[in-house]
């Protein structure tokens, strides 16, 4: 049961976000990393979606409250970090 609140709880630390520029890190496995800027474009039920700058070939990524949680995906805005511990 503690694991949704933790998951509704960074649900509504992104929805705050909507809009404000992050700099995201997320593990690919294998070692590989990627790092990346972009603009939390929005928010839904299981998942969140960032629009990426026009450097990168992906326009858009989508990620689970889940991966910020288990720091699969780690999210930063204002030299901040976003999720549980934060």
């Amino acid at each position: 049961m503690n694991g949704t609140n933790t998951l509704d709880r960074i649900r509504e630390d992104l929805t705050e976000l909507i809009g404000r520029k992050v700099q995201i890190r997320a593990n690919k496995g294998r070692r590989q990393v990627m790092e990346a800027e972009g603009v939390i474009e929005g928010i839904y039920p299981n998942i969140f979606v960032i629009k990426l700058s026009e450097d990168h070939a992906l326009s858009r990524l989508t990620y689970s409250y889940a991966d910020v949680l288990t720091e699969t995906v780690e999210l930063r805005v204002d030299d901040k970090r976003v999720g549980i511990g934060a």
